[in-house]
Protein backbone atom coordinates (compact mmCIF):
# COMPACT_ATOMS: atom_id res chain seq x y z
CA UNK A 1 0.00 0.00 0.00
CA UNK A 2 1.77 3.23 -0.75
CA UNK A 3 1.69 6.55 1.20
CA UNK A 4 -1.98 8.24 1.28
CA UNK A 5 -0.37 11.27 1.49
CA UNK A 6 1.30 10.39 -2.19
CA UNK A 7 -2.00 10.20 -3.71
CA UNK A 8 -2.96 12.80 -6.30
CA UNK A 9 -5.52 14.90 -4.63
CA UNK A 10 -8.06 17.64 -6.09
CA UNK A 11 -9.54 20.45 -4.57
CA UNK A 12 -12.94 21.22 -5.80
CA UNK A 13 -14.72 24.11 -4.49
CA UNK A 14 -12.26 23.19 -1.07
CA UNK A 15 -13.73 19.98 -1.09
CA UNK A 16 -10.78 17.56 -1.21
CA UNK A 17 -10.66 14.43 -3.06
CA UNK A 18 -7.88 11.46 -3.51
CA UNK A 19 -7.80 10.45 -7.54
CA UNK A 20 -7.80 6.71 -6.86
CA UNK A 21 -8.03 5.58 -10.91
CA UNK A 22 -7.92 6.57 -14.22
CA UNK A 23 -11.50 5.43 -15.58
CA UNK A 24 -10.99 6.89 -19.28
CA UNK A 25 -11.21 9.18 -21.75
CA UNK A 26 -12.97 10.29 -25.04
CA UNK A 27 -12.18 13.36 -27.48
CA UNK A 28 -12.50 16.52 -25.13
CA UNK A 29 -12.05 14.92 -21.73
CA UNK A 30 -10.82 12.58 -19.25
CA UNK A 31 -12.74 10.78 -16.36
CA UNK A 32 -11.43 9.41 -13.30
CA UNK A 33 -12.39 7.54 -10.21
CA UNK A 34 -12.10 10.30 -6.86
CA UNK A 35 -12.79 9.57 -3.64
CA UNK A 36 -13.92 12.27 -0.96
CA UNK A 37 -10.95 12.72 1.44
CA UNK A 38 -13.45 13.25 4.60
CA UNK A 39 -16.46 10.65 3.56
CA UNK A 40 -14.69 7.94 1.72
CA UNK A 41 -17.13 8.22 -0.64
CA UNK A 42 -16.42 7.51 -4.68
CA UNK A 43 -17.23 9.53 -7.37
CA UNK A 44 -16.35 10.23 -11.66
CA UNK A 45 -14.89 13.57 -12.31
CA UNK A 46 -14.82 14.58 -15.62
CA UNK A 47 -11.69 17.09 -16.56
CA UNK A 48 -12.35 19.03 -19.69
CA UNK A 49 -9.27 20.59 -20.96
CA UNK A 50 -9.85 23.80 -22.49
CA UNK A 51 -7.57 25.47 -24.99
CA UNK A 52 -9.22 28.71 -25.71
CA UNK A 53 -11.86 30.88 -24.87
CA UNK A 54 -14.52 28.60 -27.32
CA UNK A 55 -13.37 25.37 -25.28
CA UNK A 56 -14.28 26.90 -22.50
CA UNK A 57 -17.66 28.43 -22.93
CA UNK A 58 -18.86 25.03 -24.27
CA UNK A 59 -17.30 23.42 -21.19
CA UNK A 60 -19.67 26.00 -19.19
CA UNK A 61 -22.50 25.16 -21.15
CA UNK A 62 -22.14 21.34 -20.37
CA UNK A 63 -22.28 22.37 -16.42
CA UNK A 64 -25.09 24.51 -17.44
CA UNK A 65 -27.34 22.41 -19.09
CA UNK A 66 -27.00 19.35 -15.95
CA UNK A 67 -28.56 22.65 -14.20
CA UNK A 68 -31.37 22.83 -16.21
CA UNK A 69 -32.21 19.47 -16.87
CA UNK A 70 -32.82 17.45 -13.68
CA UNK A 71 -34.38 13.91 -13.84
CA UNK A 72 -33.87 10.78 -12.62
CA UNK A 73 -32.92 9.25 -16.10
CA UNK A 74 -30.41 11.50 -16.43
CA UNK A 75 -26.78 12.16 -14.25
CA UNK A 76 -26.69 14.27 -11.83
CA UNK A 77 -24.09 16.65 -11.90
CA UNK A 78 -23.22 17.06 -8.09
CA UNK A 79 -20.64 19.40 -7.88
CA UNK A 80 -18.24 21.69 -11.02
CA UNK A 81 -15.25 24.02 -10.72
CA UNK A 82 -13.56 26.17 -13.62
CA UNK A 83 -9.87 26.40 -13.08
CA UNK A 84 -8.74 29.26 -15.26
CA UNK A 85 -4.92 28.35 -15.01
CA UNK A 86 -2.84 27.78 -18.23
CA UNK A 87 -1.39 24.48 -18.24
CA UNK A 88 2.23 25.05 -20.52
CA UNK A 89 2.13 20.88 -20.40
CA UNK A 90 -1.00 20.54 -22.44
CA UNK A 91 -0.89 23.84 -23.98
CA UNK A 92 -4.56 24.62 -22.30
CA UNK A 93 -5.92 28.05 -20.45
CA UNK A 94 -7.95 26.41 -18.16
CA UNK A 95 -9.76 23.34 -17.12
CA UNK A 96 -13.39 22.54 -16.02
CA UNK A 97 -13.77 19.60 -13.93
CA UNK A 98 -17.71 17.87 -13.44
CA UNK A 99 -18.24 15.64 -10.43
CA UNK A 100 -20.67 12.93 -11.02
CA UNK A 101 -21.67 9.60 -9.35
CA UNK A 102 -19.39 6.59 -10.00
CA UNK A 103 -21.62 3.37 -11.39
CA UNK A 104 -19.32 0.57 -10.66
CA UNK A 105 -18.37 -1.02 -14.32
CA UNK A 106 -19.96 1.55 -16.04
CA UNK A 107 -22.19 -1.33 -17.28
CA UNK A 108 -23.99 0.26 -20.83
CA UNK A 109 -27.45 -0.78 -21.17
CA UNK A 110 -26.49 -3.38 -23.64
CA UNK A 111 -23.81 -5.14 -21.58
CA UNK A 112 -27.06 -5.90 -19.35
CA UNK A 113 -27.50 -8.84 -21.18
CA UNK A 114 -23.96 -10.31 -22.45
CA UNK A 115 -23.97 -10.08 -26.31
CA UNK A 116 -21.29 -12.11 -26.81
CA UNK A 117 -23.38 -15.44 -25.90
CA UNK A 118 -26.29 -13.97 -27.47
CA UNK A 119 -28.38 -13.57 -23.82
CA UNK A 120 -31.47 -11.53 -25.41
CA UNK A 121 -33.14 -8.97 -23.08
CA UNK A 122 -36.47 -10.65 -21.53
CA UNK A 123 -38.94 -7.96 -24.01
CA UNK A 124 -41.30 -6.92 -21.23
CA UNK A 125 -38.10 -5.68 -19.10
CA UNK A 126 -36.65 -4.25 -21.98
CA UNK A 127 -39.40 -2.07 -23.28
CA UNK A 128 -39.62 -0.97 -19.42
CA UNK A 129 -35.96 0.06 -19.41
CA UNK A 130 -36.55 1.54 -23.03
CA UNK A 131 -39.21 3.53 -21.34
CA UNK A 132 -37.09 4.71 -18.75
CA UNK A 133 -34.37 6.23 -21.01
CA UNK A 134 -37.22 7.67 -22.67
CA UNK A 135 -38.69 9.79 -19.98
CA UNK A 136 -34.92 11.11 -19.85
CA UNK A 137 -34.89 12.28 -23.01
CA UNK A 138 -38.16 13.65 -22.90
CA UNK A 139 -36.83 15.95 -19.97
CA UNK A 140 -34.16 17.53 -22.86
CA UNK A 141 -36.98 18.08 -25.41
CA UNK A 142 -39.06 19.95 -22.85
CA UNK A 143 -35.87 21.82 -21.07
CA UNK A 144 -36.91 25.60 -20.24
CA UNK A 145 -36.87 28.08 -21.42
CA UNK A 146 -35.68 26.16 -25.17
CA UNK A 147 -35.88 22.14 -25.61
CA UNK A 148 -33.01 20.80 -25.34
CA UNK A 149 -31.52 17.44 -27.79
CA UNK A 150 -28.54 15.17 -25.87
CA UNK A 151 -27.43 15.07 -29.75
CA UNK A 152 -25.09 11.55 -28.91
CA UNK A 153 -27.29 9.57 -27.57
CA UNK A 154 -26.40 5.90 -27.98
CA UNK A 155 -25.71 2.67 -26.05
CA UNK A 156 -22.50 3.52 -24.38
CA UNK A 157 -24.00 7.07 -23.02
CA UNK A 158 -26.62 4.89 -21.29
CA UNK A 159 -25.42 3.35 -17.96
CA UNK A 160 -27.03 0.88 -15.64
CA UNK A 161 -27.46 1.87 -12.06
CA UNK A 162 -27.44 -0.81 -9.26
CA UNK A 163 -31.42 -1.16 -9.29
CA UNK A 164 -31.01 -1.51 -13.34
CA UNK A 165 -32.27 1.70 -13.68
CA UNK A 166 -30.87 3.66 -16.94
CA UNK A 167 -29.30 6.57 -16.37
CA UNK A 168 -27.95 8.88 -19.63
CA UNK A 169 -24.98 10.40 -19.38
CA UNK A 170 -22.63 12.57 -21.26
CA UNK A 171 -23.88 16.25 -21.58
CA UNK A 172 -21.38 17.59 -23.41
CA UNK A 173 -22.53 17.12 -27.04
CA UNK A 174 -26.19 18.68 -25.73
CA UNK A 175 -27.76 21.67 -27.78
CA UNK A 176 -30.80 23.84 -28.30
CA UNK A 177 -32.83 21.76 -30.34
CA UNK A 178 -34.22 23.75 -32.61
CA UNK A 179 -32.34 25.18 -35.24
CA UNK A 180 -33.20 27.04 -38.39
CA UNK A 181 -30.44 26.60 -40.96
CA UNK A 182 -30.24 29.71 -43.42
CA UNK A 183 -27.71 29.03 -46.02
CA UNK A 184 -24.66 26.92 -46.79
CA UNK A 185 -22.52 28.54 -44.35
CA UNK A 186 -24.75 27.83 -41.25
CA UNK A 187 -25.27 24.23 -42.63
CA UNK A 188 -22.08 23.13 -42.95
CA UNK A 189 -21.02 24.82 -39.22
CA UNK A 190 -23.59 22.32 -38.13
CA UNK A 191 -22.67 19.56 -39.91
CA UNK A 192 -18.85 19.82 -38.76
CA UNK A 193 -19.90 19.96 -35.37
CA UNK A 194 -22.10 16.78 -36.02
CA UNK A 195 -19.78 15.00 -37.26
CA UNK A 196 -17.14 15.97 -34.08
CA UNK A 197 -19.82 15.03 -31.38
CA UNK A 198 -22.81 13.17 -32.90
CA UNK A 199 -21.29 9.08 -33.08
CA UNK A 200 -21.99 8.21 -36.36
CA UNK A 201 -23.78 4.92 -36.11
CA UNK A 202 -26.75 6.58 -34.03
CA UNK A 203 -26.67 9.90 -35.62
CA UNK A 204 -29.75 11.19 -37.86
CA UNK A 205 -29.55 11.13 -41.15
CA UNK A 206 -30.20 15.37 -41.44
CA UNK A 207 -26.86 15.66 -39.66
CA UNK A 208 -24.64 13.70 -42.28
CA UNK A 209 -25.93 15.94 -45.25
CA UNK A 210 -27.39 19.21 -43.43
CA UNK A 211 -29.55 21.14 -46.03
CA UNK A 212 -28.54 25.25 -46.41
CA UNK A 213 -32.09 25.81 -45.71
CA UNK A 214 -34.29 23.85 -43.09
CA UNK A 215 -34.92 23.07 -39.68
CA UNK A 216 -33.51 20.83 -37.04
CA UNK A 217 -35.38 19.76 -34.16
CA UNK A 218 -35.45 17.49 -31.29
CA UNK A 219 -35.75 14.55 -33.32
CA UNK A 220 -32.56 14.06 -34.33
CA UNK A 221 -32.77 12.14 -30.43
CA UNK A 222 -35.72 9.96 -32.09
CA UNK A 223 -33.16 8.19 -34.61
CA UNK A 224 -30.58 7.49 -31.77
CA UNK A 225 -33.23 5.92 -29.79
CA UNK A 226 -34.69 4.00 -32.76
CA UNK A 227 -31.08 2.73 -32.73
CA UNK A 228 -30.78 2.22 -28.96
CA UNK A 229 -34.00 -0.22 -29.09
CA UNK A 230 -32.88 -2.09 -32.31
CA UNK A 231 -29.08 -2.33 -30.18
CA UNK A 232 -30.81 -3.36 -27.06
CA UNK A 233 -32.40 -6.17 -29.06
CA UNK A 234 -29.78 -7.46 -31.38
CA UNK A 235 -26.56 -5.96 -29.13
CA UNK A 236 -25.44 -3.11 -32.25
CA UNK A 237 -26.96 -0.20 -33.59
CA UNK A 238 -28.34 -1.46 -37.40
CA UNK A 239 -25.55 0.82 -38.58
CA UNK A 240 -22.35 -0.69 -36.62
CA UNK A 241 -21.79 -3.86 -39.31
CA UNK A 242 -22.05 -0.60 -41.78
CA UNK A 243 -18.80 1.10 -39.67
CA UNK A 244 -16.89 -1.75 -38.69
CA UNK A 245 -16.86 -2.90 -42.42
CA UNK A 246 -14.94 0.54 -43.50
CA UNK A 247 -18.32 1.49 -45.88
CA UNK A 248 -20.51 4.56 -46.08
CA UNK A 249 -22.41 4.64 -42.35
CA UNK A 250 -23.98 8.15 -44.48
CA UNK A 251 -25.24 6.23 -47.77
CA UNK A 252 -26.52 3.38 -45.31
CA UNK A 253 -28.36 5.97 -43.31
CA UNK A 254 -29.59 8.31 -45.52
CA UNK A 255 -30.82 4.92 -47.32
CA UNK A 256 -32.69 3.82 -44.34
CA UNK A 257 -32.89 -0.24 -45.07
CA UNK A 258 -33.50 -1.15 -41.84
CA UNK A 259 -33.47 -5.00 -42.10
CA UNK A 260 -33.97 -7.64 -38.43
CA UNK A 261 -31.89 -11.22 -38.22
CA UNK A 262 -34.31 -14.05 -39.43
CA UNK A 263 -34.15 -15.66 -36.33
CA UNK A 264 -35.69 -13.54 -33.70
CA UNK A 265 -36.88 -13.85 -30.42
CA UNK A 266 -38.78 -10.50 -30.55
CA UNK A 267 -42.35 -10.15 -31.67
CA UNK A 268 -43.42 -7.96 -35.03
CA UNK A 269 -44.69 -4.78 -32.58
CA UNK A 270 -41.30 -3.91 -30.79
CA UNK A 271 -39.55 -4.40 -35.04
CA UNK A 272 -42.70 -1.74 -36.02
CA UNK A 273 -42.06 0.37 -32.95
CA UNK A 274 -38.28 0.40 -34.20
CA UNK A 275 -39.51 1.33 -37.52
CA UNK A 276 -41.49 4.30 -36.25
CA UNK A 277 -38.51 6.43 -35.07
CA UNK A 278 -36.33 5.22 -37.77
CA UNK A 279 -37.89 7.32 -40.73
CA UNK A 280 -35.23 9.23 -42.57
CA UNK A 281 -37.77 12.27 -42.96
CA UNK A 282 -37.36 13.95 -39.65
CA UNK A 283 -40.42 15.80 -40.56
CA UNK A 284 -42.17 11.97 -40.51
CA UNK A 285 -40.84 11.16 -37.16
CA UNK A 286 -42.36 11.24 -34.02
CA UNK A 287 -41.80 13.13 -31.01
CA UNK A 288 -40.67 11.85 -27.67
CA UNK A 289 -44.29 11.45 -26.69
CA UNK A 290 -45.64 9.29 -29.46
CA UNK A 291 -42.95 7.31 -29.16
CA UNK A 292 -43.66 6.87 -25.30
CA UNK A 293 -47.17 6.37 -25.67
CA UNK A 294 -46.56 3.79 -28.57
CA UNK A 295 -43.93 2.01 -26.46
CA UNK A 296 -46.89 1.53 -23.40
CA UNK A 297 -48.96 0.49 -26.41
CA UNK A 298 -46.83 -2.44 -27.24
CA UNK A 299 -45.75 -3.32 -23.73
CA UNK A 300 -49.55 -3.91 -23.13
CA UNK A 301 -49.43 -6.03 -25.80
CA UNK A 302 -46.63 -7.88 -24.58
CA UNK A 303 -47.88 -8.62 -20.77
CA UNK A 304 -51.14 -9.66 -22.10
CA UNK A 305 -49.73 -12.72 -24.14
CA UNK A 306 -47.48 -13.17 -21.36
Amino acid sequence: MGCICSRETLMINSRKYYVVEHLGEGGFSTVDLIEDSHTGKTYAVKKIICHGEEDQNIAMKEVEYHGLVRHPNIIECIDSVLTDRPNPVLNSTSEVMIVLPYYKGEQTVVLYRRSVHKEYMNPVEMLNMFVHICEGVKAFHEAKPEPLAHRDLKTANILLADDRTPVIMDLGSVAVARVKICGSSEAQQLQDLASERCSMPYRAPELFNVESYCMIDERTDIWSLGCILYAMCYFKSPFDVVYERGDSVALAVISGNISFPESTPFDNEIHELILYMLKVNPMERPYIYSVIEKTHDVLTKLEVKA
